[in-house]
């Protein structure tokens, strides 16, 4: 079986990361910031060493990002990007090798960054104040907090392909490349149907089933990680019905998965369930998307 690419966290694992963070972090204070890449820092101002000896107060999601707030108005923005992960170990832990970026140390225990492969892409901001904060929200619909009517506005602003309006933090939050394979799988819709050209049954279906599967898979990480931290965020996971299964049987109707491949990004589908038997050539894809894919992780990020 052919392996794509690694897994950008999402809405589900970024908020079971957050809630296993929330037991072992918050009210406790930041004793030390160990950072072992250059690259990892986008921030100069105020200086990391600000946060030292400050307790977390709280914790945040902006779409992807994962956010400390901390006493005296300061905030740690991380965005894991695609092979960042997070991993609680004993206090005073020493980072692996080659893939650690940092340690943020704790009285009861030693949270550690590491990204895998050999590029950079992780990064941490530190600011002051909210006003700064908000520069590093995306902007995006939060799809279980909102309304059909909210749904349908951020669905319909702009006309993309349902691919990228599902994975553009501007109008989506949180949602990116694995979790959009199985909302369009689960709605019956194909990617490359344009956002507006639904009608009002398909865009009640995407609704349902994006808030569907957000949620049963948010359970689903719950269940895993229990009382525990999460240790394997990955795309290949067994119950997924179409991401990362390319060449596999469906689960739904036995047909075999296609996938499309445009630059970085990957889009696995059903041709049976999604697409009336047909399947879709790259050629035509490229053609389609020009410019409403983005060519580079860090572009679908911006």
């Amino acid at each position: 079986m052919r392996q794509w690419n690694p897994f950008m966290p999402e809405l589900p694992d970024i908020v079971v990361y957050l809630e296993c963070l929330q037991r072992r972090i918050v009210g406790k204070p930041l004793e030390k910031v160990r950072l072992l890449s250059p690259f990892l820092l986008r921030s100069v101002e105020p200086p990391l060493s600000e946060v030292v000896g400050r307790r977390v107060i709280g914790l945040r999601r902006l779409g992807k990002r994962i956010v400390f707030a901390l006493e005296e108005d300061l905030f740690l923005v991380l965005h894991l990007m695609i092979a960042g992960r997070l991993h609680w170990k004993p206090r005073g832990a020493k980072p692996p090798g080659k893939i650690g970026l940092a340690a943020f140390d704790f009285p009861d225990g030693t949270l550690l960054l590491t990204e895998a492969g050999t590029k950079r892409r992780a990064s941490l901001h530190c600011v002051r104040g909210e006003a700064e904060l908000a520069r590093h929200n995306p902007g995006g619909l939060e799809v279980l907090d909102a309304d059909e009517s909210q749904f349908r506005a951020a669905l319909t602003r702009e006309n993309h392909t349902l691919k990228r309006a599902l994975t553009d933090p501007r109008l989506f939050s949180g949602i990116g490349n694995a979790y959009s394979d199985e909302i369009l799988h689960r709605a019956r819709l194909s990617p490359l149907a344009q956002s507006l050209r639904l009608t009002a049954e398909e865009i009640e279906r995407l609704y349902d089933a994006t808030r569907e599967t957000l949620t049963s898979w948010l359970e689903r990480l719950r269940r895993e990680v229990g009382d525990g931290f999460p240790a394997k965020v990955t795309a290949f996971r067994p119950d997924f019905a179409v991401h990362g299964k390319y060449d596999q049987p469906c689960p739904v109707c036995g047909t075999m998965v296609q996938h499309i491949v445009y630059a970085e990004n990957e889009t696995n589908y059903c041709p049976r369930c999604q697409t009336a038997g047909k399947v879709l050539a790259d050629r035509s894809l490229s053609r389609l998307l020009k410019d409403d894919w983005p060519r580079t992780i860090e572009e679908l990020e911006q």
